[in-house]
């Protein structure tokens, strides 16, 4: 059985005050939704006040990338050490948004994949096409690219150590989500490429949706067979819409393929 999961990807947002009164709400709010997982990633400086305030609660949470050595002189970057010395169980690697700036590549998102299963965190893989890619017809072929290469880093067998997230890049932050059909569509199509690879693999992995999911569109987005969850980015800094979304994954039961 695959359990509905949603992770809160806050970006660079937050501070101090906001972060508190954030993570007591969504504490409070998800209390008695135990039928799903719940993570959030906070930007760096804020994971100590993070685990502070979320150990001992069903709420995980994680970093928003990591560094692929484990020190060294690379000034601004953060290791899987670290982020695992601040209680983190997760992390996001090869986001659009650092792919598209050039800090990640579909070769050293494979790296850090690596890495973060060796310090014992459990990376959430993120893969999408952009708009000019997806107007072309050329979403599986982009998709499929990246998930090869991983495949090809770190084995198909260790794809179950990790979590997938498909973000289609026009979706994300525009406001302009993936119909739940187009969503189901692709994560189908990447769930059976996986199965004929590895069949348990294939039906056990999670995969993610992300990109503009929202209260209004959660519930079908959600109830899609195939969409083991979210990764959620600008709602995520609205505390009631955030556990709105938690509250549509909690509602859903996912049974393997």
């Amino acid at each position: 059985m695959r359990r509905k999961l949603v992770v809160a990807n806050r970006k660079m947002n937050g501070s101090i005050p906001e972060n508190k009164v954030f993570l007591k709400e969504l504490i409070a709010g998800t209390e008695d939704f135990s039928n799903a997982d719940f993570v959030v990633c906070f930007p760096h400086p804020y994971l100590g006040q993070a685990q502070d305030i979320l150990t001992g609660t069903p709420i995980a949470w994680g970093g928003q990338n990591m560094s692929r050595y484990d020190h060294g002189p690379y000034t601004g970057s953060v290791s899987a050490k670290m982020l695992v010395e601040f209680g983190c169980q997760y992390v996001i690697i090869g986001h659009s948004e650092r792919r598209g700036r050039g800090h990640d590549s579909d070769s050293s998102v494979g790296e850090r994949f690596q890495v973060a299963v060796k310090a014992g965190l459990k990376p959430i893989f993120c893969m999408g096409e952009t708009l000019e890619e997806f107007e072309q017809g050329l979403t599986d072929l982009v998709t499929i690219r990246q998930l090869n290469s991983l495949i090809q880093q770190v084995g198909i067998k260790s794809l179950t150590q990790g979590i997938l997230a498909y973000e289609p890049v026009w979706a994300i932050g525009t406001g302009k989500a993936a119909s739940p059909e187009h969503a189901q569509s692709i994560l189908h199509f990447l769930r059976g490429y996986l199965i004929l690879k590895d069949p348990e693999v294939g039906k056990h992995i999670s995969i993610l949706y992300g990109g503009s999911l929202n209260r209004g569109n959660a519930v079908d987005i959600l109830s899609m067979p195939d969409i083991d969850g979210g990764l959620v980015g600008t709602a995520s800094l609205n505390t009631e819409e955030f556990i709105e979304i938690c509250q549509a994954a909690n509602a859903f039961m996912v049974c393997d393929v």
